[in-house]
């Protein structure tokens, strides 16, 4: 069963390495950074912030706007993308005191952190990545739109008239969730005033590439260390489940969940049972 996303909570913001980000932290325990996914107007509130109390029980939960998203800095990304992201996550780490941590995440965020665990194993113990594109192929049939299908989505969202909330409960019905009843008007309202900032509207309208250049991380995956859950759903309008059984294969200690009658969104639409089995694997010696 989905959850309402109540309000945010006062976050934090932080200096590291040069750029500014903001998080909320919740919790103690083990060390568990949340990352978002890149779709308009999406934090890592109105991503996780349904499942997130239910990680504080027993966890320090630090649950980080991407740079360019939510209150982060909309800083311009020159060179690969990935890298970039990765560096500045382990700078934000380091100006945390964090070591080593858990990264719980979903889609973009999951790159990220697929990308940061391959070049800085010694940070990351374990991995959870939800509905994220390391590889621009898939086993058994080509990528929807060429990959492309979330950057035609925020194209189609800034363009026309621009944003506006019946767009956004479109978009998150289309691509991110399987009950489109279920969407909480309470989170369409949320990212939609989230993505009127000007700021990122400002990133929206560039064709200068501000976020950076894509970077395919078939290499990269090979040399992860940590344990990886790919935690999937069934309905993911992006990537069938083919996708992350490749992916799983392709991690040298992969695995794979699939959760049925869930999209991409599957932390948000079913937060409890996502809890039970993404709190599972975390529990586990990995060694």
């Amino acid at each position: 069963m989905s959850s309402d996303t109540t309000p945010a909570p006062a976050g934090t913001f932080i200096k590291a390495d040069g750029v500014t980000y903001h998080y909320i932290e919740m919790g103690q325990g083990a060390p568990t950074i949340f990352l978002h996914g890149g779709g308009p107007g999406c934090t890592a509130w109105s991503d996780f912030g349904p499942v997130a109390p239910l990680f504080a029980h027993g966890r320090r939960c630090l649950l980080v706007d991407i740079l360019q998203y939510g209150k982060s800095e909309k800083c311009a990304i020159g060179g690969p993308m990935w890298d970039f992201h990765a560096a500045k996550t382990i700078a934000l780490m380091d100006a945390l005191g964090i070591d080593r941590a858990d990264f719980v995440c979903n889609s973009w965020g999951g790159t990220i952190a697929l990308n940061l665990a391959a070049k800085y194993p010694d940070r990351v113990r374990s991995l959870v990545v939800t509905g994220s594109m390391p590889v621009f192929y898939g086993p058994l049939a080509p990528l929807p739109e060429g990959g492309r299908r979330g950057r035609n989505a925020r194209d189609a969202y800034y363009g026309g008239d621009g944003p506006s909330p019946e767009k956004m409960r479109d978009l998150m019905a289309r691509l991110e969730w399987y009950d489109p009843g279920a969407i909480p008007a309470s989170t369409v309202e949320m990212r939609y005033e989230q993505s009127l900032d000007p700021e990122e509207m400002e990133l929206a309208a560039r064709s200068d590439s501000p976020r950076g250049d894509w970077q395919d991380l078939t290499a990269e995956l090979g040399r992860i260390q940590a344990p990886v859950l790919f935690c999937w759903g069934m309905q993911d309008a992006f990537l069938t489940p083919d996708y992350p059984l490749m992916l799983a294969r392709m991690v040298p200690r992969g695995q794979l969940y699939v959760m049925d009658r869930a999209a991409h969104h599957l932390q948000e639409e079913r937060s409890h049972d996502y809890h039970a089995v993404v709190s599972g694997f975390l529990a586990q010696n990995h060694g």
